[in-house]
């Protein structure tokens, strides 16, 4: 352990959020002990903004409520506060002591709980945590930190940073560590795995070779996580701004093949396929507009990494069923969604989006009567839209006079959308004629909603 005096450091106050400080103030009048936490204290030693600020402290969930009015108590396998600020929510963790090896009950007596009431930690027969509302001191709750670049403490009473597991010096040679066992630390929480690949990828830092070791070969251990929580984490994996070297790196460690088993059949040595390309195509897109600032639309990244999955399956529902291809694909459209929320639970709100923007792409292609104006009313025309112009960058001519057709109808005035439709009525509805450049309106800029 070794502790940073202020002037060693370089944490100022001002860097943190003024509702983080109210909580550490308020926990340390009401005389308890309380830090700041985790990732918050590694992005300010890494001069970076944290998205959140964590505390930890020695007082039970039930202490931190009768302190805060504006305090709720969440989760079952771990215990923790959220004091609310309108929007901002500062989490209170108790300190967490160690957990048996064997279900086992641990009695705690404090303050709030002079009865002694029981809090349980148990595991599972892989070693998985199950539940752990064991409290401890800060020097244990600092031995159950996941990586040493999160094993550090700041105080707001001496402004003192309390290193713990050499973090600072990991973070100054951009590595991510686990503590303890990596396979012992990886079985307790399979997540871990996914969370050493994000901190490397966000941070541009190198998984030490004893951390990455049991990875590849501990992946299918994730199907056993519940399929919400991984849905959380793969929003943080593919939307963190990092998504494309993110998930490249899952690719090489066997986890990317755990979240999404459906799109492993559609995986080439050199990553060559439309499946592949689409990928990176998306999560590069993406990365591009969290740099801008840009808000980005989970649906429509889904819709894009299994799109070609289910074209494939359409294709063979099609030809093994004799179905027609519009009626195979929305079978093949339900049975891809319902395959992969086995593994990752999109919420219903996200797959919605995700079969109208799918639907709407056998719907481009009937532009007949009135059906070409009908389509621009339906609420998701614009994000339907630019995945078709996606589509265009890895499918063949079609597609591309497709798009091009429908770039040109909906930058038109009206009498000349009317002309376009009748060009396609005259031609029997087939593929779009290529017309002479007209002057256009400005493009409207492109969205993922």
């Amino acid at each position: 352990m070794q502790v940073f005096q202020r002037q060693e450091h370089g944490i100022s106050r001002k860097d943190i959020s003024e509702n983080a400080l109210k909580v550490l103030y308020r926990l340390n009048k009401g005389g308890y002990d309380a830090y700041l936490v985790g990732g918050g204290v590694r992005d300010l030693l890494l001069h970076k903004q944290p998205k959140d600020f964590d505390i930890a402290t020695n007082a039970t969930p039930e202490e931190i409520k009768s302190l805060f009015r504006n305090c709720r108590l969440i989760g079952r396998r771990f215990r923790l506060a959220h004091i609310l600020f309108g929007r901002d929510v500062i989490e209170v963790a108790t300190f967490r002591g160690h957990h048996s090896d064997v279900p086992a009950k641990v009695e705690i007596k404090d303050k709030a709980d002079e009865k002694g009431k029981q809090q349980v930690s148990s595991k599972s027969q892989e070693g998985m945590l199950l539940r752990d509302n064991v409290y401890g001191t800060i020097d244990e709750d600092a031995e159950r930190r996941d990586f040493t670049i999160n094993a550090m403490y700041y105080s707001a009473k001496d402004f003192t940073v309390t290193d713990y597991a050499n973090g600072v010096e990991d973070l100054n040679n951009r590595i991510v560590r686990l503590m303890g066992d990596p396979e012992t630390r990886y079985r307790e929480d399979p997540v871990r795995m996914l969370r050493a690949v994000r901190f490397a990828a966000k941070l541009d830092m190198t998984i030490e070779e004893k951390t990455a070791a049991p990875i590849e070969e501990l992946a299918p251990l994730l199907r056993d996580i519940p399929s919400a929580r991984l849905f959380e984490e793969s929003l943080k994996l593919l939307q963190a701004g990092q998504g494309l070297a993110t998930y490249k790196l899952l690719r090489q460690y066997n986890l990317f093949q755990q979240l999404f088993p459906i799109l492993a059949d559609h995986f080439t040595e050199d990553h060559s396929s439309q499946t592949e390309q689409m990928i990176e195509h998306i999560l590069a897109a993406t990365d591009k507009r969290i740099a801008e600032d840009k808000r980005v639309n989970p649906a429509f990244i889904y819709a894009a990494m299994l799109w070609y999955p289910l074209t494939t399956r359409a294709e063979e529902i099609s030809f093994a069923s004799g179905l027609a291809f519009y009626d195979a694909f929305m079978v093949a459209a339900n049975d891809i969604l319902d395959e992969q929320v086995r593994s990752i639970a999109i919420p219903r709100r996200h797959t919605t989006t995700v079969r109208d923007i799918w639907q709407q792409q056998i719907r481009f292609s009937r532009r007949s009567g009135k059906r070409a104006f009908k389509m621009m009313e339906h609420p998701k025309f614009r994000a339907a839209y630019d995945f078709m112009e996606m589509r265009s960058h890895f499918e063949g001519d079609d597609i591309v006079e497709l798009t091009s057709w429908w770039n040109e109808f909906q930058n038109s005035d009206r009498p000349l959308r009317g002309k376009m439709v009748q060009e396609v009525n005259d031609d029997g509805g087939r593929r779009p004629r290529r017309r002479r450049p007209q002057r256009r309106k400005k493009p409207q800029a492109k969205t993922s909603s």
